[in-house]
């Protein structure tokens, strides 16, 4: 998700929701029409535009059912267990046997989909953790402990790409890319976008 909303620009709950029905495949540059999108109730229309960069990382989580969540926690916490799984040394005979651990009644169960929160919460679980790894392998290492990987959220990869994009390619691609709008779309608008759109994304994306 981090990869794809660096590389596309794409808001935060715009990763969370994309779906392999929602994409546009047929060109070189694909399209991704968002469900729902922040300026929808403007009456905009919302393109991301994905490059090869993006195309990337998504085409392994295109392979399943059209309507299905592309990044999901329910996905993403079975593969955490299988590999905790892997890694485990006590027998099958002794101890606890896959999926016998488990709470009843959780307070929270991994959905279909990630929302902003959860988005953001999972970076900031992931920053502390490797933070917690580096400062072992220092203390392990005998050195000082490295300066801490400082928090961050998903919106700063959407400024990144945004102010990158400006850097290279100038304000009116950044808004295009970005999606950002201040008027009622027009065809002609429309069609300058599409074009722009494109050519910034075989380049960065």
């Amino acid at each position: 998700m981090v990869r794809f909303e660096r590389s596309t620009g794409c808001r935060p709950a715009e990763v969370c929701v994309i779906r392999p029905m929602d994409i546009d495949r047929s060109g070189e540059v694909w399209r991704y029409y968002p469900d729902s999108h922040k300026t929808e109730h403007f009456g905009h229309k919302r393109v991301v535009y994905i490059g090869p960069k993006g195309q990337d990382v998504l085409g392994k989580y295109l392979q399943r059912p059209e309507d299905a969540y592309c990044f999901s926690p329910r996905e993403a916490e079975q593969q955490r267990l299988e590999a905790l799984h892997e890694k485990r040394r006590t027998p099958l005979s002794c101890g606890n046997r896959p999926g016998s651990n488990r709470r009843r009644w959780p307070k929270r169960r991994a959905g279909d989909r990630y929302k902003s929160a959860s988005y953001r919460r999972a970076i900031e679980r992931a920053v502390q953790k490797l933070n917690k790894h580096l400062a072992e392998q220092a203390k392990k290492a005998g050195e000082p402990a490295p300066e801490p990987v400082p928090k961050w959220t998903p919106n700063r990869l959407r400024h990144t790409a945004g102010t990158n994009i400006r850097h290279k390619f100038g304000l009116e691609a950044a808004q295009v890319m970005l999606g950002h709008r201040q008027a009622a779309v027009t065809q002609i608008y429309a069609e300058r976008d599409e074009k722009l759109g494109i050519e910034v994304a075989k380049k960065i994306g």
